[in-house]
């Protein structure tokens, strides 16, 4: 790990997810495989200027799904690892508002 920024990969934009943001102040991303709840926590606190109240952090296994086209090619998605991060009630992360 070199910097905070390489800990979070990407925002996790899903209905599920809106319902989390907006109901119970929870957002979801995509983290480093060796990242720690710590970790993910010190990254969201200094890149978005927030209160974290708790972090959950998840393993999602690697997926098989068949094409449309061909009944024998198999596509697999690769795992990665996922945290859903839990601010304060008057905490917002800007970057996800709007996304609906």
């Amino acid at each position: 790990m070199s910097t905070i920024y390489d800990i979070l990969r990407r925002p996790l934009v899903t209905e599920k997810t809106n319902y989390q943001q907006t109901k119970l102040h929870q957002y979801a991303f995509e983290v480093d495989a060796h990242a720690t709840k710590t970790m993910v926590k010190d990254a969201v606190e200094k890149i978005f200027d927030v209160t974290v109240l708790r972090v959950n952090v998840t393993n999602v296994p690697a997926k098989r799904s068949r094409r449309a086209r061909s009944r024998r090619m198999a596509v697999r998605k690769s795992g990665y690892k996922k945290a859903i991060v839990t601010l304060s009630p008057e905490d917002r992360i800007p970057f996800f508002e709007g996304v609906e």
